[in-house]
C-alpha cells in the first residue's frame, strides 16, 4: 500500500520539478526561443525522458494549472444549485486572491499570466484546456444539450471574468483597487447566469 503511494508522490515531484525548470526557462528567453532539448539538460533528464512526462512543450507550461481543469465539476458535485455554489466559490477566490480569479499581484503569477496569454502556441492549447473543463462539468451537471449549454455558458463567465481582472492588475491597478469592481462583476455575472437558467438543479 505504501510503496504505490511513494512512486505517485515521485512521479509529482518530476512532473512540479521539470515543469518548474522549464517555465524559469521559458520566462527567461521567451518560449519559442527554448527547446525542448535545452529544458530536458536543465532538468538533468533524458529528452525521450521529458517527452514520457509532457508528450508536448505547451504541457510543460499548462502543468502548473492542470489541477484546476476540473475544479468547476467538482465544486458542483453533488450540490442542488451548482450556479450558487460556483458563484461562492469564485467569491471566496477574490477574497483571497486566488491567481484562478485573475485578482492577484504576486510578481510570479503576473509573469506566468503573461507567458501563458502572451504566446499563441500556449494559448491555443488553454482554449483545449477550457474546453475540458467545460466536458467535465456538462457531465456532472448531467449531460444533454441543457448540460452542455450551461457548462459552456459558466466556463466562458469564468474566463472573462479572469481575464478582465489580470488585464487591470498587470495594468497596473493595485488588486485592492479592482477587487471592488470584480466582485460586482461576480456578482452580476452569476446572478445572469442563475436567471438564465433557473432549472438548473443538481439531484431533481
Amino acid at each position: 500500500m505504501t510503496e504505490p503511494g511513494l512512486r505517485e508522490r515521485k512521479k509529482r515531484r518530476m512532473y512540479e520539478r521539470v515543469s518548474e525548470v522549464a517555465i524559469g526557462l521559458f520566462l527567461e528567453k521567451g518560449f519559442d526561443a527554448v527547446s525542448v532539448a535545452e529544458v530536458a539538460a536543465a532538468a538533468e533528464i533524458s529528452k525521450p525522458t521529458l517527452f514520457r512526462y509532457f508528450p508536448a512543450k505547451e504541457d510543460l507550461v499548462l502543468y502548473r494549472i492542470a489541477d484546476h481543469e476540473d475544479e468547476a465539476a467538482r465544486v458542483v458535485a453533488g450540490v442542488a444549485e451548482p450556479v450558487a455554489a460556483l458563484r461562492e466559490h469564485f467569491l471566496r477566490g477574490l477574497e483571497v486572491g486566488d491567481p484562478v480569479t485573475g485578482l492577484s499581484d504576486h510578481r510570479q503569477v503576473l509573469a506566468f499570466h503573461r507567458l501563458l496569454y502572451g504566446t499563441p502556441a500556449l494559448l491555443a492549447r488553454v482554449y483545449t484546456y477550457q474546453q475540458r473543463a467545460e466536458d467535465a462539468l456538462a457531465e456532472v451537471l448531467g449531460g444533454g444539450v441543457d448540460g452542455r449549454v450551461a457548462a459552456a455558458q459558466i466556463v466562458a463567465v469564468q474566463r472573462v471574468l479572469a481575464m478582465e481582472n489580470w488585464r487591470r492588475v498587470a495594468g497596473g491597478e493595485g488588486v485592492a483597487d479592482v477587487r471592488e469592481d470584480a466582485v460586482a462583476a461576480a456578482e452580476r455575472a452569476f446572478g445572469a447566469l442563475e436567471r438564465a437558467f433557473p432549472g438548473l438543479r443538481l439531484g431533481k
